[in-house]
């Protein structure tokens, strides 16, 4: 088995306002396991946490869209030997599916993933969020910081103030404004009808900004009777599960799934 394994690429796709950094203990986990990985930073995000936010508001993060950041995925995907298998997390869930969605990866795991636009029609508490925690009245050529407050709400409930304190200084960086704003547009649609890869929705029982029925509702939208879309819940976890102490629970699940589907 791990012969097989070896053969394959697990692409990390890292979600908004944190740094790429967020996969370090996963690239860990999953090479012990026999898998080669990449989690390349989104553009103009290569840098430290700390450094990125002393650039805000930092204009060429701003120019980051769904689009530019999609066709960066997808050229770095081209250069790869195979098809790589997708964990994405959060606004990097909506990632993997598009690119399931574009035949480009050979399977998809979409952790507390912000679901597509036709996915969440009615539910305005999300909309709210969004608009939220994407300066909707503000100008879109400077970024947005995410405060410590909204940090705390939203990404690291359930955690102690020493581990919200200590996750935001270690992961936080400044967003594009676009980013959030290009999720109610139809570049974030998915054709739910669409043969597809395996696909693997992961939600948290804590989670705030993304909520477990939120997840369920994305999953459940999935028609095609010759594909495998599955669902699993987490007790306990918040939005940045894959940095909680929990998380090798959740890489364990996935790292299992995978032997079965792949």
């Amino acid at each position: 088995m791990m012969y097989l394994s070896n053969k394959k690429t697990i692409m990390f796709i890292t979600g908004a306002f944190v740094s790429h950094i967020c996969w370090k203990e996963w690239i860990v986990f999953f090479e012990s396991k026999g898998y080669k990985t990449v989690a390349p930073p989104w553009p103009h995000k290569n840098e430290l946490p700390a450094a990125l936010r002393q650039t805000h508001p930092n204009s060429k993060i701003a120019l980051n869209s769904l689009n530019i950041v999609l066709d960066y995925y997808i050229e770095i995907m081209d250069k790869l030997p195979e098809k790589p298998i997708l964990i994405g997390h959060s606004y990097g869930g909506l990632l993997a599916q598009l690119l399931i969605q574009k035949e480009l990866g050979s399977a998809g795991i979409c952790i507390n993933s912000i679901p597509p636009y036709n996915a969440f029609h009615f539910n305005f508490s999300f909309y709210k969020t969004i608009w939220g925690l994407s300066g909707i009245f503000s100008s879109a050529a400077k970024t947005y910081l995410l405060p410590f407050k909204k940090w705390q709400h939203y990404f690291s409930s359930q955690m102690t103030f020493e581990e919200q304190k200590e996750t935001y200084e270690t992961f936080l960086i400044p967003e594009s404004k676009l980013i959030m704003r290009d999720i109610f547009t139809k570049t974030g649609k998915i054709d739910f009808k669409k043969k597809h890869e395996p696909l693997l929705f992961i939600s948290g029982s804590e989670d705030v900004f993304t909520p477990a029925s939120l997840n369920y509702a994305n999953f459940i939208k999935y028609k095609n009777l010759h594909s495998i879309t599955c669902y699993k819940e987490f007790r306990n976890s918040n939005h940045l599960s894959i940095n909680q102490e929990n998380w090798e629970n959740i890489a364990e699940f996935i790292a299992n799934w995978l032997m079965k589907v792949t």
